[in-house]
């Protein structure tokens, strides 16, 4: 069984659920895979005419992989648009027929990590191949307007079609529930192979470092940060990531601000954390979040202080997990992560039990 992997993510940046499942796919079952990548499913902006210049149609030798088939669809935003759809439908008739090719050497397993119109007609078109949704985000929960509208169309209509859903968050899988009798907790995961070698770390008394790194936008809780940083005014609390919405307040000198890197870097620059931060808002957007920074600070045995969002809530009484409420309980919950007692075994259990293969292979998804 050979897979068409419909993509939320680009194959080139950096590896992440999508790309952890097709490499365990071809991993378990030796067999071919052709991945589709994103293209835009909202109402256009500038930057998109940009991009349909610089965005081939397909690449079928690529220097992946032997055994990856990487498709570009070219598309112009109109998906949201009815009248104006059929244009892309032109556009993707060498997608159709890479697709159609694809098929043609026997039925694969169809996924869809994105809903798009592409992917609901390839699932139209070949009703005989088994389907799954992989439901990895609140897709509508980014749009709005005509936007969010065609999305969550697009995403009840792939999820009514396909024969399995996964969903990567308790939420999602309590509403997908109400629509589908085949719905699977899938949580998110670790590479482990991606991991640096823990190393020995000296604690002291000194200034103790509150880290968090990722991407810092709409969903981060500033107010939270910058009461974190008056609490703990002779600790420094260190950002790295890109910031596309900024703290409407002056921040404390403490809070130190570093420039996106890559994930070795990422990781590297964790181990030098006292405390992995997780401080997201709680709201729509991130009620279905299960985060992967989660797994990676505890498999490089930090504590974690996380608000209280999405699956996070479901974390209380993890081992090294500290959740917090509100601002109001800030200073306590940083002191009692500071003196977390930290077991190496635990850490090591943790890791195998929740690496992609383990997730993965416990769905029985190609027994």
């Amino acid at each position: 069984m050979r897979l068409i992997y419909f993509s939320p993510v680009p194959w080139e940046s950096f590896a992440q659920r999508p790309h952890k499942f097709v490499e365990w796919f071809h991993k378990r079952t030796g067999e071919s895979v052709l991945w589709v990548d994103p293209y835009p499913t909202r109402l256009p902006r500038l930057t998109d005419l940009k991009r349909l210049r610089k965005t081939s149609l397909t690449v079928t030798n690529n220097n992946f992989s032997s055994w990856l088939q990487l498709v570009r669809p070219r598309a112009l935003p109109f998906e949201p648009i009815p009248i104006l759809r059929w244009v892309n439908f032109l556009l993707w008739q060498p997608v159709f027929h890479a697709i159609d090719a694809f098929i043609s050497g026997g039925f694969p397993l169809i996924v869809v990590g994105k809903p798009s119109a592409l992917a609901l007609q390839i699932l139209k078109k070949y009703p005989q191949c088994k389907s799954l949704y992989d439901a990895m985000d609140d897709f509508p929960a980014f749009h709005s307007g005509l936007s969010r509208a065609s999305m969550a169309k697009y995403e009840e209509l792939i999820a009514r079609r396909s024969n399995y859903i996964w969903t990567s968050s308790s939420k999602l899988k309590s509403d997908w529930a109400q629509l589908h009798s085949n719905v699977k907790l899938v949580h998110n995961g670790l590479d482990l192979t991606a991991l640096p070698t823990l190393k020995l770390r000296e604690y002291s008394s000194d200034k103790k470092v509150f880290g968090y790194v990722g991407t810092i936008a709409s969903w981060f809780d500033w107010d939270w940060i910058v009461t974190l940083a008056h609490t703990r005014p002779n600790d420094e609390i260190r950002l790295i990531g890109p910031v596309f919405e900024s703290s409407m307040s002056k921040l404390p000198s403490n809070v130190r601000l570093l420039p996106p890197c890559n994930h070795e870097a990422a990781l590297n620059a964790m181990m030098d954390f006292d405390v992995g931060l997780i401080p997201f808002k709680q709201n729509e957007l991130t009620s279905s979040v299960d985060p992967i920074k989660y797994y990676e600070y505890r498999v490089l045995d930090l504590p974690v202080i996380s608000t209280n969002f999405g699956e996070m809530r479901f974390r209380i009484g993890f081992p090294g997990v500290f959740i917090s409420h509100s601002v109001a309980d800030i200073a306590q919950i940083a002191e009692t992560a500071l003196n977390f007692d930290r077991d190496i075994e635990v850490v090591h259990d943790f890791s195998f039990q929740n690496s992609w293969e383990s997730r993965f292979d416990a769905t029985k998804l190609i027994l």
